[in-house]
């Protein structure tokens, strides 16, 4: 995607319907992000850009394509690792937004003064996302046999990948 119109921008409220269009076919599949997909819309608006979350939306000048959160993956001792969350626009998967979310993820991180980034759940049946974040230096660092229930596919792998920055 070289678009000179797209845009990486922290999310507001006023994305709120847009973000949620996102976020609903993701949530409500239930087969990607152990969240209850019964999850309403406030909770799941709440859940991606509250507490420690700091929330980004790409828009390429017509529409939203995706967003993600940054935020540290644990408090104290832990707080120099980060943790993120990814979702693409139903129309506009396979165009390489996930790659330029990750992207500008990585270079949030560094500029926010983390060290490292991980993912802790990363459920092994999402075989693009593992691919993607493998291409881009994560490694499998555990996996935990059977901790995802997968609508369709029953009790799957979920994967623990790690990349210092």
């Amino acid at each position: 995607m070289n678009d000179p119109n797209l845009l990486i921008r922290p999310v507001t409220a006023a994305d709120d319907d847009r973000l949620w269009a996102m976020l609903e076919p993701v949530f409500r599949a239930g087969d990607s992000y152990a969240l209850d997909p019964a999850i309403s819309r406030a909770d799941a608006l709440n859940w991606w850009r509250g507490g420690t979350h700091r929330a980004f939306m790409l828009d390429d000048g017509v529409q939203s394509l995706g967003s993600y959160y940054i935020c540290p993956n644990q408090q104290g001792g832990g707080a120099h690792v980060c943790n993120c969350g990814f979702v693409t626009a139903p129309d506009a998967r396979g165009r390489g937004v996930a790659r330029l979310l990750l992207d500008h993820a990585l270079t949030e991180a560094r500029s926010r003064g983390f060290r490292a980034m991980q993912f802790n759940f990363v459920v092994a049946t999402n075989t693009r996302a593992v691919a993607l974040w493998q291409a881009n230096g994560f490694d499998i660092v555990g996996r935990l046999p059977g901790a995802f229930r997968h609508p369709d596919q029953g009790f799957v792998d979920a994967l623990v990948m790690y990349r210092h920055l």
